[in-house]
Formats: structure tokens, C-alpha cells, sequence
């Protein structure tokens, strides 16, 4: 069985179905390119024929024109940048340092930034500024106060990059000395500082131990010096006789009224007369 063609179908010539075709894909091209999305913690600014628009996208899609104008995304949020900067104490002691800057792009400020610097603002600004601030710092301080006073030399780093950094439009949030390094001789130093410093410690507290020692001693006898003077206070020569009295009233009472035939010494005397006229 012959299935019949639509006339019109066959009128359509190969060359005409090629057109169609290159002309829906170049409306897909067109469309395609015809849309950008800016990404979240982003801003997008136009560029086009290569001069920078500081018309602000925010993120989102947004419309450019296609082959003539892109979007370039700067990012907003809170990045990191670490430096290692090697420089020399007050006290010209060799010190390496670690820094870790937590910074953060201006939106508002986008444009200048890139227009004035460029993408590479990191290089070109940031790096170059921590590694001449750290520097001007640390040679302010002894190695031993940038040790102990590590808060101190961190908060006038910060200090004068955010002065820095914000002529370009960059915030500093946060900054961290990672590290400090010194040399071998200087850190063996340290080390028998901090020894003689715990020996000496040990040695105060053994004395102070000694001390508190010999202070008890010392009020212990003076107690009993004092209990005994009181316990003298109170002998009086009624409370002798007394004493006597009952002893011999002990004495008395063991006595079986009869005297010993054989002594080797004085007989002991008991005044019977003074027992019986109580």
C-alpha cells in the first residue's frame, strides 16, 4: 500500500530545513548568552568592550548583552589570606612569622576596587601590606615581649592594616599570629630562663613552707608555756592540803590496820588524828 505525501511537504526544500535549523540554534545561542546569574556572597558589575560598568548586580539572574557585554563576580564574603614574613626584634633578634588576616570586600565599593586594582587585589594589596606592617612591628618589641605580650602586637598589626587596607576599600575582620619562630640559641635561652624561673619559684615556697613550719612551732610552745603558767596560776596551798588529804584517804582505805613487822625504811606516816576529826 503507497501512503500518499503532503504536497506541501515535498514542496519543502533540503537547503530551507538547513536554515531552520541554524536559525533555531542561534536563538538558542543568543538566549543562551543573553542571561548570567551572579552567585550568592557575590556582586556582579557589567564590562563592556572592556570598560567597567559600576552599575552593582546583586546576586541573582540578570540580563547582559550577549557577545558584547560580560558579568564580573567579586566576591563579598569573609576570606582568608596567611603570610610568612621574616624580620628582626628590637632586640635584633631573627623572628619568622606567621600571620593569618581575615579581610572582606567592600560591596558598596566594589567597582573602585576593581576598576582602581583589579582582581588580583590580594597580590597586589593585601600580601605586600601585612608582610610591611608585621615587619614595622615587630621591630618595635623584644623577642621575649612579642611571646608574652602576643595580644598587645597583634592588636597594633590590625591597627594600622585596617588603615591600610581601607584606602582600598577592603575591611580587615580579624587577625591572627599564627606562630613565631626564633632561632635555636634564642629559644634555648628561653628555655633556661623559664628553668631557673621554676627553680627559684620552688626554692620561695620552701622557704615560705619553712617558714609557716617554724611560726606553728613556735605558737605551739608558746600554748603550752602559756596552759602551763595558768596550770601554776592555780596550785594554791589549800589545794595542796586538799591533794594530801586524799591521798591519804587512799592510803587509809587500802590499810588493813595492821602495821608491818618488817620494814626496810621509815614507815610511812599517815596522821590518823587528822582523818578522824574531819
Amino acid at each position: 500500500m503507497e501512503v500518499e505525501v503532503n504536497p506541501k511537504i515535498k514542496q519543502v526544500r533540503p537547503g530551507k530545513i538547513i536554515s531552520i535549523v541554524i536559525a533555531v540554534l542561534f536563538i538558542v545561542v543568543i538566549g543562551g548568552n543573553a542571561f548570567t546569574s551572579v552567585e550568592y556572597g557575590h556582586v556582579g558589575l557589567y564590562k563592556t568592550f572592556g570598560k567597567l560598568n559600576d552599575n552593582m548586580l546583586s546576586p541573582g539572574i540578570h540580563f547582559k548583552i550577549p557577545f558584547i557585554q560580560t558579568v564580573i563576580q567579586v566576591n563579598t564574603q569573609v576570606t582568608k589570606a596567611e603570610t610568612d614574613t621574616s624580620a628582626s626584634s628590637k632586640d635584633l633578634q631573627p623572628v619568622s612569622t606567621h600571620v593569618a588576616v581575615n579581610y572582606s570586600v567592600n560591596k558598596d565599593s566594589a567597582y573602585n576596587l576593581m576598576n582602581n586594582i583589579g582582581g588580583n587585589f590580594d597580590g597586589v594589596i593585601i600580601n605586600p601590606a601585612i608582610q610591611e606592617i608585621v615587619k614595622e612591628v615587630t621591630a618595635k618589641y623584644p623577642a621575649e615581649d612579642l611571646i608574652t605580650r602576643r595580644d598587645l602586637v597583634a592588636g597594633e598589626i590590625s591597627e594600622l592594616l585596617t588603615k591600610r587596607l581601607g584606602k582600598y576599600d577592603l575591611v580587615v575582620n580579624d587577625i591572627n599570629i599564627v606562630n613565631f619562630k626564633f632561632s635555636d640559641a634564642f629559644n634555648q635561652s628561653i628555655e633556661a630562663k623559664q628553668v631557673a624561673q621554676q627553680q627559684a619559684l620552688k626554692a620561695e615556697n620552701d622557704l615560705r613552707r619553712v617558714e609557716i613550719e617554724a611560726k606553728q612551732k613556735i605558737a605551739q610552745a608558746q600554748a603550752e608555756a602559756e596552759s602551763l603558767r595558768l596550770k601554776k596560776q592555780e596550785v594554791t596551798p589549800e589545794l595542796v592540803q586538799l591533794k594530801q588529804i586524799e591521798v591519804q584517804e587512799k592510803a587509809l582505805e587500802k590499810w588493813n590496820g595492821v602495821l608491818p613487822s618488817v620494814t626496810g625504811g621509815a614507815t610511812p606516816f599517815v596522821d590518823i588524828q587528822s582523818l578522824t576529826q574531819k
